[in-house]
């Protein structure tokens, strides 16, 4: 089937992952997964919802019919399996059906929070890249164009003697309310979230352009990446590959300083 090993298609509620790449989660489910050629996954939890076998879709969930956007998945999925492999995969963004009610959940305005920190709205990519794996060995999914900024940029810095991973790229919408829900259980409030995570349809993982950069055996995440070989690096040639630290010191959006967040912007790419 065309494109399998590199493309993850993207649709409202359901990711349509390439068969090799999702973890096991029991040994059915090996089994199943080692013979699937594509695995749709539910955005909201990450649940295994179906496996495209060689025979057919194989349901992996009760009343898989009932799952909410599994028209639109199947229809994508039939689509990616019988376009001859020279038709590139749909182009464009996702329409931002869920967004409203993933904000409304957290009591949050979409026009006051764009308003007060500036950020702008991000839609997800109908389709991602392959970028290789991060430091957990998960699938790392950026656009075409960022996923060549980070091999590149990986490749010049191993040159350099410097090493660098990548803690997270592509995160969806109901991805970044997960986080928002896990940390409301822990007890802190949604103002104290936004100053460390921005509102879902406002972070910029979600357009597939941007990722987490740490270098091994440094936590990720943290503040203290600023003193490593790899910032110092990124501070002198990410910029030539077109990445930029989104979230310096004092930035006018709110953000907590993180020299790990880097984003790519097309425009600005020198190679």
């Amino acid at each position: 089937m065309r494109n399998a090993p590199h493309i993850l298609l993207n649709t409202p509620d359901i990711e349509i992952w390439p068969g090799g790449l999702l973890r096991a989660r029991s040994s059915d489910d090996a089994r199943i997964l080692a013979r699937a050629s594509h695995v749709l996954r539910r955005k909201r939890d990450g649940r295994y919802l179906a496996a495209q076998l060689r025979g057919g879709l194989m349901p992996l969930v009760n009343r898989l019919a009932d799952e909410p956007g599994i028209d639109f998945a199947l229809t994508a999925l039939d689509t990616l399996r019988t376009q001859p492999a020279r038709i590139p995969p749909p182009a464009g963004t996702l329409p931002l059906l869920q967004l409203h009610l993933h904000l409304q959940q957290l009591d949050l305005d979409a026009d006051a929070y764009a308003e007060q920190t500036g950020l702008p709205l991000v839609a997800e990519p109908a389709h991602l890249h392959l970028a290789g794996f991060d430091r957990y060995r998960r699938p790392l999914w950026l656009t075409a164009a960022a996923a060549r900024g980070w091999q590149r940029i990986q490749q010049a810095a191993a040159i350099d003697g410097v090493a660098l991973d990548a803690i997270s790229g592509y995160r969806s919408h109901a991805y970044q309310l997960g986080i928002f829900e896990r940390k409301l259980a822990r007890g802190l409030r949604v103002d104290e979230i936004l100053t460390v995570n921005a509102a879902p349809g406002y972070s910029e993982h979600h357009g597939g352009d941007a990722l987490d950069i740490s270098t091994p055996g440094e936590p990720p995440a943290e503040e203290s990446f600023e003193h490593t070989a790899g910032f110092a690096w990124l501070q002198q040639h990410a910029a030539r590959f077109g990445f930029h630290m989104s979230y310096p010191r004092d930035n006018p959006h709110g953000i907590v300083y993180e020299p790990w967040h880097w984003c790519y912007r097309r425009a600005e790419a020198l190679l």
